[in-house]
């Protein structure tokens, strides 16, 4: 008998129930047992496991969140942790284990792997930045969320004659403002792949407003820059286990600034983490479905140190370490169709 136990790491996001869910049942069809670990890696550090069976997962397909609790826990800050974890997966018998993550669930899971642990990925991000995939599960919840708020704010921007500034997730890649943006008619799109340039900002919203046009919205990811700073723009000093700063304040420093440039009365709108929250789209529990029903299938091949991704319309597998290499930027030709309509 194979046990599996399955984990979601770092930051939640909707779609992580579908995973579980394919993952479960189509390794019960396999005669598969599988344990959900608590919490992340946390859970494989401390031994908080528990079994899933078909009932567990029963209902679970458009919920938010994840069931089994998630951390941002790194065990390789700590050589014992790692000894434990190694510990806690011989006691409960564990022959293989499915990570469910994003960069960092993911690198974790790369380094268990070159030890010789088995284990098998699937890419999670509503930020949509993990190597080797086109798109990650929760990135299409995201975006309809971010794009349903501009949406709203067109209305109250518009009949007040102000300038809004929408601040949106995306610490190294700027694709929920990209894609948002786009579908939410924005009339400026700042992303960290690109730093921005204050002048030519209030130039667009300028001619904007001497077209006739008395409202603008801003969309602004997280880890968006200016020119004339180093570094993203941050809430503290604070970090995680994996070294990330806690971002945030772009949004008001461009209040700011554009109130001091711009004779209008400008207001922000962070989002923050309503864009991981809610039931997945369509689009995301069927992807997700599809990942788990393929990180299963690895493991009944014993394919191991994959994850799974999909390129194109078909699921595939590419080596961890391949999807961990470099983190997944927006493409600047869909970026150049969101340019055309700056300062129209």
């Amino acid at each position: 008998m194979t046990t599996v136990g399955v984990l979601t790491g770092g930051g939640d996001c909707p779609g992580l129930n579908a995973v579980i869910r394919a993952v479960v049942r189509t390794g019960a069809k396999y005669g598969f047992d599988t344990l959900g670990i608590r919490d992340g890696w946390l859970g494989l550090i401390v031994g908080d496991v528990e079994p899933l069976t078909d009932y567990s997962v029963t209902g679970i397909l458009p919920k938010g969140g994840t069931i089994l609790g998630t951390s941002r826990t790194n065990p390789f800050k700590s050589e014992a942790d790692v000894q434990r974890l190694r510990d806690n997966i011989r006691k409960f018998g564990i022959d293989a284990i499915v990570a469910i993550g994003g960069e960092d669930t993911l690198g974790v899971a790369n380094k268990l792997s070159q030890m010789g642990i088995p284990v098998v990925g699937v890419p999670k991000t509503i930020d949509n930045d993990v190597g080797g995939t086109d798109y990650t599960f929760g990135f299409d919840t995201a975006v309809a969320t971010v794009t349903e708020a501009i949406d709203r704010l067109h209305t109250t921007a518009e009949s007040h004659h102000r300038i809004m500034v929408v601040e949106v997730m995306g610490r190294h890649a700027g694709w929920i403002a990209t894609m948002a943006g786009i579908a939410g008619g924005a009339d400026e799109i700042l992303i960290p792949e690109i730093p921005f340039d204050l002048d030519e900002v209030t130039h667009h919203l300028r001619a904007r407003y001497e077209r006739g046009k008395k409202f603008s919205i801003v969309v602004v990811a997280e880890g968006a820059q200016p020119k004339e700073m180093e570094g993203a723009i941050t809430r503290s000093g604070r970090t995680d286990e994996f070294g990330h700063v806690t971002l945030g304040g772009v949004g008001n420093y461009l209040r700011d600034e554009l109130e001091k440039r711009l004779d209008m009365e400008v207001r922000v709108t962070v989002l923050g983490h309503v864009q991981r929250g809610g039931s997945p789209t369509a689009h995301d529990r069927v992807l997700a479905t599809r990942f788990g029903v393929a990180a299963a299938n690895l493991i009944k091949e014993k394919d191991f140190g994959k994850m799974v991704a999909l390129r194109g319309d078909d699921i595939v597998a590419v080596p961890i370490e391949e999807a961990v290499a470099n983190l997944k930027t927006v493409d600047m030709d869909l970026y150049k169709i969101a340019s055309i309509f700056y300062g129209g």
